[in-house]
């Protein structure tokens, strides 16, 4: 038993020795994520090893945010469906939201979004080595061995940031915003009506 022991701490002290030299191989082999290329190739790394969670921190800002207020929105929508929407429609328009209200806020939503919409498997398809960087300013745009153009755009850290899925960010994000507002109206009304033991009405505030 202690010998078994034993060979499984070593065995675990190894793992992590490998993994600490693999972490300081790629740290040294990738320029620095204060550049268009460092940022990029850090998103490739993330892509090719199954990890999409790691490239929200090379999103531009604005996409960040809207990472982030789908989340808060998805949490707050779901939070004002228990506590007033009656059976089925509970259930119903609970399911809408599930994913996006118990993902981890922000990287985690993104993940979930990319992985849903097939963001993940485009940049799997498209991303290969760099074969030029164009900077203007505070955006640059990476060249690809395959003739792909990623835009990118510095972030107040200094970081680079991808702005290719930032429209479709804020636009769901836009969109769970005016979700909000119908589920709130119609939680008043399931509310009002159970109140006065009337039947609860049809109406979902919830987006088809």
């Amino acid at each position: 038993m202690a010998k078994h022991k034993a060979t499984t701490l070593i065995g675990g002290a190894l793992l992590a020795a490998l993994a600490g030299a693999l972490l300081i191989y790629w740290v040294v082999r990738f320029p620095p994520d204060t550049t268009p290329e460092g940022a990029y190739m850090r998103i490739a790394h993330a892509v090719s090893r199954g990890k999409p969670d790691d490239c929200f921190a090379y999103l531009e800002e604005e996409a960040q945010h809207g990472a982030i207020s789908i989340a808060d929105y998805a949490s707050q929508i779901n939070k004002r469906i228990e506590q007033s929407y009656p059976e089925p429609e509970r259930s119903e328009a609970l399911a809408r939201y599930a994913g996006m209200a118990s993902s981890e806020r922000g990287a985690g939503t993104w993940a979930l979004l990319a992985d849903q919409r097939g963001w993940i498997g485009r940049l799997r398809r498209d991303l290969s080595g760099v074969e030029s960087v164009e900077i203007v300013g505070e955006r640059a745009t990476i060249v690809t061995s395959r003739g792909t153009r990623y835009p990118f755009r510095r972030r107040p850290n200094g970081i680079w940031g991808l702005t290719i899925f930032t429209v479709e960010l804020t636009t769901e994000s836009e969109r769970l915003a005016r979700d909000w507002t119908s589920i709130q109206a119609a939680a008043k009304d399931y509310q009002r009506a159970a109140e006065q033991g009337e039947p609860p009405s049809q109406t979902d505030g919830a987006a088809p």
